[in-house]
């Protein structure tokens, strides 16, 4: 059995697309996943099941759609792939913990990526992966010039933002013991 932990992107945001922590949850146990937990109210979802990610991105997409009205992107990781992902971070330990991650949805291209790499703002500074984009933003994210908004426009890909903090909470909560 695989540990998934499922990020949804932009709901409960500026009183677009509300959905409640107890509506999250209910899609999970009626999907009867193992071990369900909804973190926060952003859209983190764990839960254990033997199907493939391709096979529960559907019908998580349909559960979503049924319950609420409205469609909304979510990516599915594996545990592995996030403690990867937090491994990773090509940051001092100290901004580790005080940084974002900008979850991928698609990888950007290497052309896209050149195109920005020269690009800096003071006290803030960036990392690009296959999957994730690392911030570091001294000035704290509702700040800085580099978020998603930045980055999902000039790399033309769709990306949704947890911190350090959350990220490893999510880490922590998949053990399920």
């Amino acid at each position: 059995m695989t540990t998934y932990i499922v990020f949804l992107r932009g709901i409960n945001v500026g009183g677009h697309k509300k959905f409640p922590k107890a509506n999250q949850f209910e899609i999970l146990s009626n999907l009867n996943f193992q071990n369900p937990q909804v973190y926060l109210q952003t859209g983190n979802w764990l839960f254990q099941a033997e199907e493939s990610k391709e096979v529960l991105e559907k019908k998580l997409l349909k559960a979503i759609e049924e319950r609420q009205g409205w469609q909304v992107p979510i990516l599915l990781k594996t545990t592995d792939e996030i403690v990867e992902i937090l491994n990773d971070c090509p940051f001092s330990e100290e901004e580790k913990r005080q940084s974002y991650f900008m979850l991928l949805f698609e990888t950007p291209s290497e052309e896209k990526i050149k195109a920005i790499e020269a690009i800096s703002f003071e006290g803030e500074k960036f990392a690009i992966t296959q999957d994730c984009i690392y911030l570091f933003s001294s000035v704290g994210y509702g700040n800085s010039k580099l978020n998603s908004n930045f980055f999902e426009s000039k790399l033309k890909v769709h990306a949704t933002t947890r911190n350090f903090n959350t990220m490893f909470k999510l880490i922590d909560l998949a053990k399920f013991n």
